[in-house]
């Protein structure tokens, strides 16, 4: 990557006591492993409307599709505040050029998916998204986004970290004057992180490359890009997986002893019976592809999509 990693955050996960009763709701992880790999843009949407810290708790009320939000005890509607405040912030947010966002689960601003709406009597009727949380996923659809809670699970995990990277990877190939080259190039490493995911979405990819006369670049490559993204929040399964460990080692043919590929398909059969984390079988399959100069699949993401030091990988 050519360009700083930046990630909007729910300000209270970073540990800054913004939260309605004084409080925050710091993430460890985010905080002290994540935060070695990204600049964070924080964001707190009821205190950057102009709500003090503490204040009287809100929820969202009426209509999931458009809620208000009110107070629990005065009800006070700071709706239009909150959206008076969201028009500026997104346009601030545009600058800062994000790659991901990490917004609090069940928050009536920044929840991403089941947070309560309430009818007018106060009973809990359905469940919508947050007022800032939709915005901003309508104002940048691309850009992936979780909530901290969903994070616990290493496969979520995984996959969030793993967009993230690409996402910011795929936003220098637009900043740095995209060339129909530079779009094969880019479509070339990512062959086998893309198959993990989705083979549909990458055969739809590559046709759409190969039909790159019909479109101007630049449109070309934002309808890539719109592929590209959705391809990866398909679930990457085990099946998936050795699928692509063993496209990789046919690579390996006639270049490995008996004994050398009886232990790789020893340690991929493993993997895909669930006794070992992925990181084993790729740690060897790597490295042949450095003993045997392999570049074609030494240059592919699948390998190396994210930090080693993050150890994701260790637990999928």
């Amino acid at each position: 990557m050519t360009t700083p990693l930046r990630l909007g955050i729910s300000r209270c996960l970073l540990g800054d006591e913004v939260r309605f009763d004084g409080g925050h709701k710091q993430d460890h992880f985010l905080t002290d492993v994540l935060g070695r790999y990204v600049e964070w843009v924080p964001v707190c949407p009821e205190v950057e409307t102009g709500l003090g810290t503490p204040r009287e708790a809100m929820r969202l009320v009426g209509n999931p599709h458009r809620p208000q939000l009110m107070t629990i005890t005065s009800k006070h509607d700071h709706t239009k505040a909150m959206e008076a405040m969201i028009d500026v912030r997104l346009e601030s947010l545009q600058k800062h050029d994000l790659s991901g966002f990490v917004f609090k689960r069940g928050s009536p601003s920044c929840g991403l998916e089941r947070v309560r709406v309430y009818t007018v009597q106060g009973i809990p009727s359905q469940r919508g998204v947050g007022i800032f949380a939709k915005a901003f996923t309508e104002q940048f659809p691309l850009i992936p986004v979780e909530e901290e809670g969903r994070l616990s699970d290493p496969e979520l995990r995984e996959n969030f970290i793993e967009r993230v990277f690409c996402y910011r990877r795929f936003q220098d190939l637009v900043q740095n004057r995209v060339t129909k080259q530079a779009l094969i190039r880019f479509h070339t490493i990512h062959k086998y992180l893309l198959l993990a995911h989705s083979q549909q979405h990458y055969e739809t990819m590559g046709r759409l490359i190969g039909q790159a006369e019909q479109y101007r670049l630049k449109e070309l490559t934002l309808m890539y890009g719109e592929h590209f993204m959705r391809a990866l929040t398909m679930k990457a399964t085990v099946r998936k997986h050795v699928n692509v460990l063993q496209h990789i080692v046919g690579y390996f043919k006639g270049r490995l002893t008996p004994d050398e590929k009886a232990e790789l398909f020893g340690l991929i059969a493993d993997y895909h019976k669930g006794l070992t984390p992925l990181i084993v079988p790729l740690t060897l399959v790597k490295h042949y592809v450095q003993i045997l100069d392999i570049g074609y699949i030494r240059d592919q993401v699948y390998l190396n999509p994210h930090p080693k030091e993050l150890m994701l990988r260790n637990h999928v």
